[in-house]
């Protein structure tokens, strides 16, 4: 057996075509979207892992005319965030088709009203694309912008003495809900989802100026904000008891009142929010962890009792009092459903470290759960239950489903052989 014999690679063959959208309203290049009932809106991590994906399937697709539509449509989701940038470097999450004659959070924005903006994929997706086109010249005139990006986000969203970034609100934070954010006040989570992928967007950065820019002085600039910030990860969110890595709370601080609280003040610069989410397992992807602190987040992932399930990764561990396998939209539920994204997120990072029997077993439970919702609905859903594999909603969602294709191709490269392996069980 092979790739091509698998019913999601011929369900993704059949409709990928469905994500490739035309310009419309103030969308001005092409672009992809996630599917389903995301039609015709312009995400931020999303159309990311899109092209991750999808430059993957290109390998064993093999068709000139799907590789140079690939190419421009990924093209244009960068184009499209970059422009809708404002001038103080805000970029958005989502661009969305609407009546009014700009993105929504660019309105508000310039309201004054401080929201999340673009996470940190921007430059991570340049990167894919240019490695993909085998040109990177096509971005050279944006770096400017890109810098303005990252000087918003300083600025915005970074807390320098905490030397971690925070979430403006829970409002589009990737993750919907969250617990170490949703429901919590505004710039008050720095979270391990946010901090990580920032530490692989400096990591882009670093490679698109090494290419583009003789600047010596901004590449290490970048380099020590990349080596900085993992430093502090593994100072501030790493917890030795629990070894695990968690958000934290950053609304630290010594509240002195008249002569009350003029002793010994906090000196503890954040407070961890014990609540095991599947990203305390992104510093494996980041390729931040020790390889200790890895053993550690190996034996998390595989524990039945919290996030180890016939299906894979729980995005919540089992046994938090918040863990919900509720239909739910806007926000999207991540309090313990199958998400193929957080699946291969872990997988990755289990096969970067060197536990290849573990992120083999993960690919085979990911691999079962999409063929078997093809083979029960014809169809493929955003997230699912991870007892039963049944869907949750949102059918024709395809975006990060494809990463399942991924995993083989990645195990490949490792000396896997996906496919022997399934035989002989």
């Amino acid at each position: 057996m092979n790739i091509k014999e698998l019913r999601t690679y011929h369900f993704i063959e059949k409709n990928m075509d469905k994500i490739f959208k035309q310009p419309r309203s103030f969308i001005r290049y092409p672009f992809i979207d996630p599917g389903s009932v995301y039609d015709g809106n312009v995400w931020d991590w999303d159309t990311y892992w899109s092209v991750y994906g999808l430059i993957s399937f290109a390998k064993h697709h093999k068709d000139d005319a799907f590789n140079e539509q690939l190419e421009k449509h990924s093209k244009g989701n960068v184009l499209n965030f970059l422009d809708h940038q404002l001038e103080d470097g805000y970029i958005p999450m989502m661009i969305e088709v609407a009546d009014w004659p700009e993105p929504y959070l660019n309105i508000k924005h310039k309201e004054g009203k401080l929201m999340n903006m673009h996470k940190p994929f921007l430059c991570q997706q340049i990167v894919l694309i240019s490695d993909f086109a085998g040109d990177y010249t096509w971005i050279h005139p944006y770096i400017s912008q890109l810098e303005k990006y990252f000087a918003c986000y300083e600025k915005n969203y970074y807390f320098e003495d905490k030397g971690l970034y925070v979430w403006a609100d829970d409002i589009m934070i990737g993750m919907d809900n969250d617990p170490a954010t949703f429901g919590r006040p505004g710039f008050s989570t720095a979270n391990i989802y946010l901090n990580s992928f920032m530490v692989m967007e400096f990591e882009a950065m670093i490679k698109l100026l090494t290419i583009l820019e003789d600047d010596q002085r901004k590449t290490d600039m970048f380099k020590k904000k990349k080596s900085d910030l993992a430093k502090v990860i593994n100072e501030e969110c790493w917890d030795v008891r629990d070894a695990f890595y968690y958000s934290v709370d950053v609304d630290i601080k010594t509240r002195p009142f008249e002569w009350i609280h003029q002793g010994l003040g906090v000196f503890w610069k954040t407070l961890p929010i014990k609540i095991r989410v599947w990203s305390g397992f992104l510093p494996l992807l980041a390729g931040i962890a020790t390889k200790e602190q890895a053993e550690s987040l190996k034996d998390h992932a595989e524990d039945e009792p919290t996030f180890w399930s016939p299906y894979g990764i729980t995005t919540l561990a089992k046994d938090e009092k918040m863990f919900d396998l509720s239909v739910t939209n806007n926000p999207s539920n991540w309090l313990g459903p199958i998400w193929l994204v957080a699946n291969y997120v872990v997988f990755k990072g289990l096969l970067d470290y060197g536990f290849h029997n573990e992120a083999l077993s993960l690919a085979k439970r990911t691999i079962k759960l999409l063929e078997e919702d093809l083979t029960r609905t014809g169809d493929l859903h955003e997230y699912y239950d991870p007892y039963t594999g049944q869907p949750i909603m949102n059918g024709g969602f395809i975006n990060w489903n494809i990463l399942g294709l991924n995993m083989i191709d990645d195990l490949a490269e490792a000396k896997i052989d996906f496919f022997n392996a399934m035989t002989l069980e």
